[in-house]
């Protein structure tokens, strides 16, 4: 896989679970894993680190030529 392939795949993937954490505040969906039940703010924290992750991603991908 080249490097700009695999940055803009990691740029997809965290764009999508911060949509999906910002899904979850915006319909207040609780989320429990093993009977634990995950607060909110957990998610607010995870749409800015993924977010940020995707926005890193994307910028790689634009920084390698088309043939790389």
């Amino acid at each position: 896989m080249s490097p700009k392939a695999f940055s803009l795949t990691a740029g997809v993937v965290f764009f999508l679970i911060a949509l999906g954490h910002i899904l979850r505040l915006a319909l207040r969906a609780s989320f429990i894993v093993q009977g634990i039940s995950i607060p909110m703010w957990a998610s607010g924290i995870a749409v800015v680190l993924t977010a940020y992750l995707a926005y890193q991603g994307f910028r790689l991908a634009r920084k390698f030529p088309s043939g790389a």
